[in-house]
């Protein structure tokens, strides 16, 4: 069977979806896209947007994954990238190459981001600080 075979048409439309806590971090919300199940558990997409102010963030951690990109789609976020600060505004895309050490540790309450992942059942290991975190910007 091909790799056309083995996956599915798929068209998520706004309405047949929401988005809901329960993912990763409760700090933010998700909405599916229905990718993960259209391409049998070989890629995950999802809308990733600020649920509440940030308080520790994401800690230091890392996926195995084969591939992970991140369209940031609303707002900002800022991450540290092994000891490198990154600003990640509106229009801006990440690839976030395998294993790389990071954290997000702020984000503006209308952040959103589009983050895809291969494969769908990507695991996140925490790791040890790679270097001092800067502190987040309260929210007004």
């Amino acid at each position: 069977m091909s790799d056309a075979a083995a996956t599915k048409f798929s068209h998520v439309k706004l309405a047949d979806t929401a988005f809901e806590s329960g993912g990763l971090r409760d700090f933010f919300l998700y909405r599916d896209l229905g990718v993960a199940e259209a391409t049998n558990g070989k890629v995950i997409a999802h809308l990733v947007r600020a649920n509440k102010a940030p308080e520790t963030g994401t800690g230091w951690h890392r996926h195995e994954a084969d591939f992970q990109i991140v369209i940031m789609t609303k707002g900002w976020a800022r991450f540290m990238y092994e000891d490198k600060i990154t600003l990640v505004e509106a229009g801006d895309v990440v690839h976030q190459r395998p294993g790389i050490r990071h954290y997000l540790f702020d984000y503006s309450p209308d952040m959103e981001y589009l983050e895809i992942v291969s494969p769908a059942d990507f695991k996140t290991i925490d790791v040890e600080a790679v270097c001092d975190t800067p502190p987040v910007t309260p929210w007004k």
